[in-house]
């Protein structure tokens, strides 16, 4: 009995889209670590979330309008915005991170200006 089980986690495995996969293991994580979800969060709430970079972009000095970095905890996505900045080490795609800051909203998306943030050990 324990075999069927098994073949049925594996071809769930095989058979599932990656970015649920993915989903799944980030909101584990997130949960592990007792972060809020940022589906459940509000504007105007202070937060403490956990999760992975999705994207990032750094702006030209020209521009100055600062670090955009797509965050992702498995049940949302929230924008963080670092201001005044034109890039941030460690800052980068798929990197795990722990923000907290004020959560606001700019047109319909989720966004912390200036989060503080903790950079999570690299899986290498």
């Amino acid at each position: 009995m324990p075999t069927t089980g098994y073949l049925k986690r594996l071809t769930r495995r095989l058979t599932e889209d990656l970015g649920n996969v993915d989903a799944e293991q980030i909101a584990a994580e997130s949960q592990a670590t007792g972060a809020q979800r940022a589906a459940e969060c509000c504007r105007g709430d202070e937060v403490s979330m956990h999760g992975e970079l999705r994207s990032v972009e750094t702006c030209s000095r020209a521009a100055k309008t600062g670090v955009k970095a797509e965050f992702f905890d498995g049940s949302d996505v929230v924008l963080l915005k670092w201001l005044g900045r034109n890039r941030i080490p460690g800052i980068e795609p798929g990197r795990k991170i722990t923000v907290r800051g004020r959560l606001a909203e700019h047109e319909g998306m989720k966004v912390i200006y200036n989060p503080y943030y903790e950079l999570q050990g690299t899986e290498d």
